[in-house]
């Protein structure tokens, strides 16, 4: 019998990122319980029913979301079905978690952004890197002023040979809706964003590069690869983002490239008082005392129960409580904006500015 304290989920997509779904929201047994799953591969999600001990083996995504008994979908499914699965869930009352990107593109996005606001229930982007401890850790110092005004920053993330999958979902550009920039160049944006203050963007100016995947190079262990398949997305992307108030971001992401890099996410924030650095798990604060350069490793706690459990907690919280998630629809629709206009400045060449208009 389901306690009414408890949240109920639903879970679609019974694959690599829905099962990680069900091992964090698992340790807050307390609070929440999978009571539905499926996928569009049954014998998976009969397979992760039996291994967690959920109920309900859905036929479909959409016989799940109009179940009573569901409160709460996660969305963990190919990024082409994110919207309209997430939008069905909102007009059937339900919560939703959507994996990143929120969107195949802005279009998409907004429609969410607008069904969001229709329904007045919660949606929440699942971008676990702003609940990493040394990233909580800075945002402290931040909100502390130690900082001071944070006028630029850097990000990115440098994977060698990397190329996901190559020929499925993951190199279709009608199916992810990009390469690199929208698969891990969004994690990377999110973070930046959340530890600079949420700025603005209001204009882009971006270039893409495709050298490695066409010619079937720089391979990485991800996915299986169908080489009977298509590649038609960037294995690079940079760019420099300008916001409303002055600020800037630039972004540089590869799934493959000839450099040399430990093939792990960075992000650099430079204020007038002092700096910070994130690199893979480790960290610094970076300032000046007495006409001398100082420098404060960042130390991660020990015993740490992990940033993914406290997304799935705040998820929760949010549901319970109404209040606005951190990674909410008007983030994931900032980040789905910036990737559609870096894309487009490549193509065009020159600025794109930004269109908020709903």
């Amino acid at each position: 019998m389901s306690s009414p304290s408890k949240i109920r989920i639903g879970l679609i997509g019974a694959g690599n990122i829905g099962n990680v779904h069900l091992q964090e929201f698992g340790k807050l047994k307390e609070e929440c319980e999978f009571v539905a799953i499926t996928d569009a591969y049954l014998p998976l999600a009969e397979q992760r029913a039996k291994e967690y001990g959920i109920p309900v083996v859905s036929p479909t995504p959409e016989e799940l979301i109009r179940r009573e008994d569901v409160d709460a979908v996660i969305v963990a499914v190919p990024n082409q079905a994110h919207a309209a699965l997430t939008i069905y869930a909102l007009d059937q009352g339900k919560h939703v978690l959507v994996e990143k990107p929120m969107g195949l593109h802005s279009e998409a996005a907004k429609e969410i952004v607008r069904a969001q606001k229709r329904t007045g229930k919660t949606v929440m982007v699942a971008h676990q890197m702003r609940w990493e401890p040394l990233s909580l850790q800075i945002k402290e110092q931040i909100d502390r002023g130690e900082l001071g005004r944070i006028y630029t920053a850097k990000t990115g993330w440098y994977r060698r040979k990397g190329i996901p999958g190559w020929g499925t979902w993951f190199t279709r550009h009608d199916q992810s809706g990009g390469g690199p920039l929208i698969d891990i160049g969004v994690h990377m944006l999110d973070l930046a964003f959340f530890l600079m203050g949420e700025p603005k963007p209001v204009s882009v100016y971006g270039s893409t590069y495709a050298e490695f995947g066409p010619r079937k190079k720089g391979i990485g262990n991800w996915g299986k690869p169908d080489w009977n398949g298509v590649y038609d997305v960037e294995d690079l992307a940079t760019a420099i983002i300008k916001m409303e108030d002055g600020t800037s971001l630039t972004l540089e992401v590869s799934w493959a490239v000839h450099m040399d890099t430990d093939s792990s996410p960075f992000l650099h924030l430079m204020g007038s008082d002092g700096g910070a650095v994130l690199r893979g798990s480790e960290g610094k604060f970076l300032t000046e005392r007495f006409d001398q350069t100082v420098d404060v490793p960042l130390v991660a706690p020990t015993e740490d129960e992990g940033a993914r459990v406290r997304l799935s907690r705040h998820f929760l919280d949010c549901v319970r409580t109404g209040r606005t998630p951190w990674t909410s629809a008007e983030t994931g629709l900032r980040s789905n904006l910036i990737i559609d206009a870096i894309y487009e400045s490549s193509r065009k060449g020159g600025e794109v500015k930004l269109d908020w208009s709903l």
